[in-house]
């Protein structure tokens, strides 16, 4: 992987060893500490949105955990550090940034739960043709968008 490589590690909550990033952003140093403030909200906020994009089908879950990766990477060492080696998140952030895609498991997963969660939706939970009609066009555009995605083995 490019970003990371074998040495410095640090140690986890877990206290297991950790890779850092070789390329390691300055977390903010030259920020204001508002503005330091205003990003490590925004991120805490973006990582929640993202979460919640794991069941929801409307919220997208990547581009809420890269952007909270982009925040926490002006605002705070710990917590960037945290994401990018999540035990959940932290190799779909790695790809993506790194590499510039996501696995075909991560991708077929996206792409099943979504079908799923907007069939759900439309049969039982929304009666209006119109709505039905918008999910469906959701559903196809987030379909393309991740099938258009670099596909990583």
């Amino acid at each position: 992987m490019r970003l990371l490589h074998s040495s410095p590690t640090m140690k986890d909550s877990l206290g297991e060893q950790k890779q850092q990033p070789a390329d390691m952003p300055d977390f903010g140093k030259k920020l204001p500490p508002l503005l330091r403030i205003i990003y490590l909200v925004a991120g805490t906020l973006s990582l929640g949105l993202g979460i919640l994009g794991i069941p929801l089908p409307l919220l997208p879950t990547t581009p809420f955990l890269l952007l909270s990766a982009w925040l926490f990477a002006r605002s705070s060492r710990r917590f960037y550090l945290w994401l990018i080696n999540h035990r959940y998140f932290g190799e779909t952030i790695r790809n993506y940034r790194e590499r510039g895609g996501v696995k075909a498991k991560i991708k077929a997963g996206a792409i099943a739960l979504l079908w799923v969660t907007i069939a759900i939706s439309a049969i039982w939970a929304v009666q209006l043709w119109w709505v039905r009609g918008l999910l469906l066009v959701i559903a196809v555009g987030v379909t393309w968008h991740i099938a258009s995605l670099k596909t990583l083995k």
